[in-house]
């Protein structure tokens, strides 16, 4: 099982989920589904501007469980 831990990245590095979303040009709904990790699939190019707007990496975004 994939873990998406976008929620506990953001709270390390004090963002809002509407300030992550404008930064990264996705909607904040789509942000709340891969937050909520009911996603199915996400863009390398999505996990890249996530993990430039948080200044962190794919693995601390993405946890196998």
């Amino acid at each position: 099982m994939i873990i998406v831990n976008v929620d506990v990245m953001m709270a390390k590095r004090k963002i809002s989920s509407n300030e992550l979303a404008e930064k990264i040009g996705i909607t904040p709904a789509n942000l709340s589904i891969l937050k909520t990790g009911k996603a199915k699939a996400i863009r390398f190019s999505t996990l890249d501007a996530i993990c430039k707007a948080l200044d962190c990496t794919p693995g601390d975004i993405l946890e196998y469980k």
